[in-house]
């Protein structure tokens, strides 16, 4: 096991010499995939300490994206789907969402490095004490300018748009939009990244190949990278082979 380790840092840094550390991704979103599969994995683990390993992987991807210098992480963490799992696990993810918001607030690291922190999605579907730490945690970070952390929660990409065309037919109604205003920019203005830049990688852990409603108008240029690890098992090696995969592909914007 010992000369695994010492093999396994040895390859860490040998694809960390070799990225071009100039064509990092500037926004890396992932669908973080595979909790429940990997609580079934081991023997009489709940499901609920998969969750709670999953928190802690995407702990160590933070770090990572300070490392090379990622501007923006956006991470699908629960969509308006997810509400119809079992009560107890959906009241355990609610409980830790909470833990993990005011983690954020204590974490010396998220104002050192001035994380800005985001929900995106229909947080008045979620729990008065969750919305608590939520507020607590985009005011606290409002002002930063350092790495944007978005957690897409109570997210669905279909349910996105919709809210986007209902606020601009608002406009429309009351008149502060003509229809000939209603553009590609109009639109992005309205959606819950309003002002963020798209997704210039999309990472999905688990081995599942699809999207699932994840950032569906955003995506429509990005980079997709599937990886077979389950999300708590995802290492650094697979995050940097990930923009390795990136760095390597002829980006063409169109057909």
């Amino acid at each position: 096991m010992a000369d695994f380790k010492v093999l396994y840092k040895i390859y860490e840094k040998r694809l960390l010499k070799n990225l071009d550390h100039d064509r990092v991704p500037k926004h890396v979103a992932i669908i973080m995939d595979g909790n429940r599969r990997f609580a079934r994995s081991k023997k009489n683990m709940e499901v609920t300490k998969g969750h709670r390993a999953g928190a802690d992987t995407l702990e160590y991807v933070l770090d990572w994206a300070l490392e090379l210098g990622i501007k923006i992480i956006t991470v699908y963490a629960f969509s308006t789907e997810n509400f119809n799992r079992p009560e107890n696990e959906v009241n355990y993810l609610m409980d830790l969402f909470a833990e993990y918001f005011k983690k954020l607030v204590n974490n010396e690291r998220t104002h050192k490095n001035k994380v800005k922190i985001n929900v995106v999605g229909r947080t008045e579907l979620l729990p008065d004490f969750v919305r608590e730490t939520i507020v607590e945690a985009e005011e606290s970070t409002a002002n930063y300018d350092g790495l944007i952390f978005n957690l897409a929660i109570g997210y669905d990409g279909r349910l996105e748009i919709v809210d986007a065309f209902k606020k601009i037919a608002e406009g429309v109604k009351s008149g502060d939009i003509d229809i000939d205003d209603i553009d590609k920019d109009l639109i992005n203005n309205n959606l819950y990244t309003e002002g963020l830049e798209d997704p210039n990688l999309i990472i999905r852990t688990s081995g599942e190949e699809r999207l699932s409603g994840f950032l569906l108008w955003q995506s429509s240029y990005s980079e997709l990278y599937f990886c077979d690890v389950l999300w708590p098992e995802f290492r650094k090696i697979d995050f940097l082979r990930a923009i390795r995969d990136y760095q390597a592909r002829d980006r063409r914007f169109g057909v």
